[in-house]
C-alpha cells in the first residue's frame, strides 16, 4: 500500500505563488515517476507536472515556465512550486505515484483557489 498526503493548498490572489507538498510512504519501491494532476469543476482531470526517477520533468504548455516539480528522496516528498498563478489554475490538485506494472496511486487531493 502507498499513502500520498498533499499539503500546501489554499487561497491566493492572481500573480501569487503556492508550493504544494506530497509526502509519500508505504510500499514505495519500484517507483517510475511522480507527478501532479488537477481537476477544475466541470473539466477533465489533467496532468500538470511529472518527474521521472532520473529527474526528467515534463509540463503542459498551460503551466510551463510557471510551475516546477521537484522531489526530495530523503524526505520522501514531491513538491510543486506554482508561480504567477492565474484564476484558471483553480482546481483540486492530486499527487500521483507511478510504479512498475502499471500501478498508479493517488493522493486525496487538495484545493487551490486563485482569486482575480
Amino acid at each position: 500500500q502507498v499513502q500520498l498526503v498533499e499539503s500546501g493548498g489554499g487561497l491566493v490572489q492572481a500573480g501569487g505563488s503556492l508550493r504544494l507538498s506530497c509526502a509519500y510512504s508505504g510500499t514505495i519501491f519500484n517507483i517510475i515517476a511522480m507527478g501532479w494532476y488537477r481537476q477544475a469543476p466541470g473539466k477533465q482531470r489533467e496532468l500538470v507536472a511529472i518527474i521521472s526517477n532520473g529527474g526528467s520533468t515534463n509540463y503542459p504548455d498551460s503551466v510551463k515556465g510557471r510551475f516546477t516539480i521537484s522531489r526530495d528522496n530523503l524526505k520522501n516528498t514531491v513538491y510543486l512550486q506554482m508561480n504567477s498563478l492565474k484564476p484558471e489554475d483553480t482546481a483540486v490538485y492530486y499527487c500521483i505515484m507511478n510504479r512498475t506494472f502499471g500501478r498508479r496511486s493517488w493522493g486525496q487531493g487538495i484545493q487551490v483557489t486563485v482569486s482575480s
